[in-house]
């Protein structure tokens, strides 16, 4: 009796650490509104709950997570339309956070909306991922994974750059394989240099782009030295945060219309008119001055809320 009290406990154990080793706490949902009454709906149903197993049962990396340290983010794939019968286009909306020390915040490491999601899927397919067959036997059921894949790993990429100095690099040379050997196939988009300027394979090429380390700088800096210490010490950590914008307004001027800047300023409009709301006159000032260039489509918002 107490033999199985004792494997029963090391399972319940084994159990707990499993659980615990996984680096995302995500949520996915299916939006199937535009899709007709001739699909059955709870087809996606199952799809959500596969892909959310999908990221938050698989292991992404060799590091062990512990549960307060998972990674919260979320998935929304909205479908447009049925293109064939079990392919469908969809836009997919990725935002993931990270929590700041000493407060009960989060902070946005991604907030971006994928418009080139083409993918096929048939419920209760196998909704698995392998890193060395990326492609698949059918690229219409491969994209679907290996764009989720994809995203995994540069979400863990960037929240390991946030904690510490160019930490990110070894996920995101693993996004990096899935774009170099991602699904080939009709409608499916979003992994070549020619499918547009603003796509995953940008995204990537500028993350892992040896011109473009100042982008990496620019993470630590704001989330360590910045975000982090915002309980602790306000005015030097608003100073260490003006100082990765200024790094980024250089970094834009010597490579104007990356996706890199758009991709890392979206969402963070409100987080930094909190930021600088109490800084004094002159840092208010030059903060603008930044933001209104690297931030054009909230220029005249950051001038009305920090004059």
């Amino acid at each position: 009796m107490h033999k199985k009290l004792l494997i029963l406990f090391v399972a319940c154990q084994m159990l707990v650490l499993a659980a615990a080793a996984q680096e995302l706490n995500a949520r996915v949902t299916v939006l199937s509104n535009r899709v007709g009454t001739t699909v059955d709906r709870k087809i996606f149903t199952s799809l959500q709950q596969q892909l959310t197993n999908l990221l938050n049962t698989r292991k992404w990396t060799n590091e062990t997570y512990k549960v307060q340290e998972k990674i919260d983010c979320s998935f929304i794939i909205n479908i447009e339309q049925v293109v064939e019968p079990n392919i469908y286009k969809a836009t997919l909306t990725v935002q993931a956070a990270r929590p700041i020390f000493n407060a009960s915040y989060k902070s946005a490491i991604v907030n971006y909306q994928d418009a080139d999601l083409t993918f096929k899927y048939i419920e209760f397919q196998p909704v698995e991922f392998n890193e060395n067959r990326v492609q698949g036997n059918d690229a219409s059921v491969a994209n679907l994974t290996a764009v989720f894949a994809f995203y995994a790993y540069s979400i863990i990429g960037l929240d390991n750059d946030s904690f510490s100095p160019k930490a990110g690099e070894t996920q995101f040379n693993k996004a990096l394989n899935v774009v170099t050997n991602a699904p080939e196939g009709k409608n499916i988009a979003g992994w070549r240099i020619f499918d547009g300027l603003r796509n995953r394979y940008w995204l990537n090429e500028n993350l892992t782009n040896s011109k473009y380390n100042i982008i990496h700088d620019v993470i630590y800096t704001y989330y360590r030295a910045g975000m982090d210490k915002l309980y602790d010490n306000e005015a030097e950590a608003r100073g260490n945060i003006l100082q990765a914008l200024i790094q980024l307004q250089a970094f834009n001027k010597e490579n104007p219309n990356t996706m890199i800047l758009q991709f890392f300023m979206q969402g963070k409009f409100q987080e930094l008119v909190g930021i600088f709301k109490n800084a004094s006159a002159s840092e208010k000032a030059r903060a603008i001055e930044i933001l209104s260039e690297i931030d054009i489509v909230n220029s005249s918002k950051y001038k009305q809320e920090l004059q």
